[in-house]
């Protein structure tokens, strides 16, 4: 409950520090990810599967502080899907990306910083799943934008930083099975600044 707290605290200071600043701007952004989650760990045989990439989406709000140099915290709601052989785990979450990004060439810029984020729902084979060890986890992403004044387009890659297993009884009804559920992909986002 404290981590929803947290993001909530993000979502609310960001419409404040943007208004507090000269160069500023608060708008809309949504688009796809083409993602997988960590490896899938049978205990029946202590073997392991790697997933297959699937694409989710994501939507939210973003805020942008500065020109040549600048910050923009985002909060998204992501949709991510990975398949196992014949097992599929869904995921939705909270993201609050916290970037910092610097205007390379013209229109062109680079940008990094850390993503907070809060796991809202898992479902493993139609199974939802309440035992992941830690609902709010920290990952990385890094990418590069195009911004044509108020539409703007960036490919990003996001990496969760440690492992954040879901734990739960395998198919022998004895042994129990884990599933990494650390997020590992690439996102492409439209944008527009309001």
């Amino acid at each position: 409950m404290r981590h929803l707290f947290f993001i909530l605290m993000i979502a609310v200071a960001i419409p404040m520090a943007i208004t507090a600043q000269t160069q500023q701007g608060i708008g809309l952004k949504g688009g796809l990810n083409y993602n997988a989650n960590g490896d899938y760990f049978e205990s029946i045989n202590d073997n392991y599967k790697h997933p297959d990439r699937n694409v989710g989406y994501h939507f939210g709000l973003f805020g942008k502080i500065g020109n040549q140099i600048y910050f923009r915290p985002e909060i998204i709601y992501t949709s991510t899907k990975s398949d196992y052989d014949d097992d599929t785990f869904e995921m939705q979450k909270l993201d609050a990306p916290l970037l910092v990004g610097v205007k390379i060439l013209g229109p062109i810029s680079v940008f990094g910083g850390p993503s907070l984020q809060y796991i809202l729902d898992s479902e493993f084979d139609g199974i939802a799943i309440n035992n992941v060890e830690e609902d709010f986890s920290v990952g990385l992403n890094f990418g590069i934008g195009l911004s044509l004044k108020k539409l703007g387009i960036d490919l990003r890659y996001e990496r969760g930083f440690s492992d954040n297993e879901a734990t739960f009884i395998g198919n022998n009804g004895i042994n129990v099975d884990r599933l990494d559920t650390r997020p590992d992909q690439l996102i492409l986002s439209l944008s527009l600044l309001l």
